[in-house]
């Protein structure tokens, strides 16, 4: 009777921990592999366009890894790459044993002609890589899911910073010609125009839109404040503009206030009727009546609010993502920064370390979705110890100067009442009640502005301030529009519309005694 041999097990390498289960074979294409190689030894041409595309792990033969990666050394090193040079190089690093020695390599560069198609073939060696992390990262998520002293959250911040390790380490956008560029900024120009001029999501404040064209896509705006500023109230008057006037669809993610609270401030504003009054439940029939009424256009509006506490930026790029393929949102906002948290492999370092891994993450989050992103920061309380009109400053930005290297608008916002300050600084001295004012101090791709807007403290809403809410800038206006001989009527608002139809309806440029101070 024939002797059974016994059985030989051989390690496995700690970077293959694929099992072949159910009889499957791990995702793979050596043979486009092996064609990738033989051409980069063949043609110089076939190293330039893969090799900022593959690295060494993406092949699947550990042979295969060892030979680019001296394909790699001698590009970083601009020496030619050939055969007898990528030989001599896997000598030098005492791999060409591993690599399957100099007859391997003469059968690669016999295998192809040419580098045509080099770069599509890449790509399926990339994907294939991919599909094989992908594997390995669920076997270990399974693993580790077994294990009871393992917290849950940390289960999800490690799952989900693997899964972005490989998104950010492996999906690369190729270049564009100035042909396809030309072709997509004339659509984009065309589109503009049908839009009345605003290239970007509209806020619904008529200056703030002057100034930006709208908020622009793959940008990161900041708007920056001291607490009780209205930092909250801003950017929910903006959510509601976008969401219920343009039925644009807006992510609104609340760090700070739950979703029932935000969504009682947005009833707020929307119907007039006070937060205290709102909280108490204590309305007359007329203001329940004014209450149903007026929420109908906000319940359709498309706004979604995510109160999640301590979101990390791993969370809320998945969130985004999500919402985006669901609901092509086309606007984020996050209120605000500094509550957030780098999450996953990023929780060593400092504080500022991590707010600027933040920041830097949510600029990529903006230009990989194509959307803005607008945030809300907190400043320092620099502001406060500093004298006159305590205007906030670019320095004043809290905890990291990467927000204002990463943004590509800065904004502040600053009312002058709650400081006590009774008039604005300027020639007229005009009073400050209900304003604020909206300062633009970095602008990438546009000017610089300080934007006056009115401020309802007791519905938490900003409006557009009106141009003509005082008589002497009416009065200065008839004067200029009198002495202008391309002078016309509809140069300046009727007295209807500046003061009311209880008003004289016959005043003219000439009657200056008759406009009321």
């Amino acid at each position: 009777m024939e002797k059974l041999k016994p059985h030989t097990s051989y390690p496995s390498r700690p970077s293959q921990i694929i099992s072949l289960e159910k009889g499957k074979l791990p995702p793979q294409a050596t043979d486009l592999e092996e064609v990738v190689l033989g051409a980069m030894m063949i043609d110089k041409k076939g190293v330039d366009e893969v090799i900022d595309i593959l690295n060494a792990e993406v092949f699947y033969k550990e042979a295969h890894q060892h030979i680019f990666e001296a394909i790699h050394t001698l590009f970083e090193n601009s020496e030619p790459v050939d055969l007898l040079t990528v030989s001599a190089q896997l000598k030098k690093d005492a791999k060409l044993d591993a690599a399957g020695g100099e007859f391997y390599l003469v059968q690669l560069t016999q295998k192809v002609s040419s580098s045509a198609h080099i770069e599509f073939h890449a790509r399926i060696i990339l994907q294939k890589y991919i599909q094989r992390s992908l594997i390995k990262i669920s076997n270990e998520i399974i693993e580790d899911s077994y294990d009871e002293t393992t917290d849950v959250f940390d289960l999800l911040d490690n799952a989900e910073a693997k899964l972005y390790e490989i998104t950010q380490g492996n999906i690369k956008r190729s270049s564009e010609t100035a042909q396809s560029l030309v072709i997509q900024a004339k659509k984009r120009i065309e589109e503009i125009a049908n839009r009345e001029g605003l290239s970007g999501i509209p806020s619904g404040f008529t200056k703030v839109d002057k100034l930006t064209s709208g908020w622009q896509p793959s940008d990161l705006i900041i708007i920056a404040a001291r607490p009780g500023m209205g930092k909250t109230a801003l950017t929910l008057s903006m959510a509601r503009n976008i969401a219920v006037e343009h039925n644009i669809p807006v992510a609104f993610f609340s760090l700070e206030m739950s979703s029932v609270q935000l969504i009682t401030r947005l009833i707020s504003s929307e119907t007039g009727l006070s937060s205290e009054k709102l909280r108490t439940g204590n309305l007359a029939k007329h203001e329940w009546e004014q209450l149903n009424v007026k929420v109908k256009g906000l319940e359709k509006a498309p706004l979604f609010i995510d109160d999640t506490p301590s979101l990390s930026i791993f969370d809320l790029r998945a969130k985004a993502r999500r919402l985006s393929s669901q609901h092509g949102i086309q606007l984020i906002i996050v209120d605000y920064l500094q509550l957030m948290t780098a999450g996953g492999s990023q929780k060593g370092g400092n504080r500022e370390q991590e707010i600027s891994t933040i920041s830097r993450n949510l600029k990529a989050l903006a230009k990989e979705l194509n959307v803005p992103v607008i945030a809300l920061s907190q400043l320092s309380r620099a502001v406060e110890t500093r004298g006159g009109s305590k205007r906030p400053l670019l320095s004043d930005l809290r905890e990291s100067g990467a927000i204002e290297q990463d943004a590509d608008i800065v904004s502040f916002i600053y009312r002058p009442e709650y400081y006590k300050i009774d008039e604005w600084d300027d020639e007229d001295r005009t009073p400050t009640a209900g304003q604020a004012e909206f300062i633009v101090s970095k602008h990438r791709n546009g000017g610089l502005d300080e934007i006056r807007l009115k401020f309802i403290g007791h519905l938490g809403r900003f409006e557009n301030l009106e141009t003509f809410d005082f008589p002497t800038e009416i009065h200065s206006r008839m004067n200029d529009a009198a002495n202008d001989d391309t002078f016309k009527t509809d140069s300046f608002p009727s007295a209807d519309e500046a003061f009311g139809s209880s008003m004289n309806n016959d005043l003219s440029p000439d009657d200056d005694n008759d406009v009321p101070f």
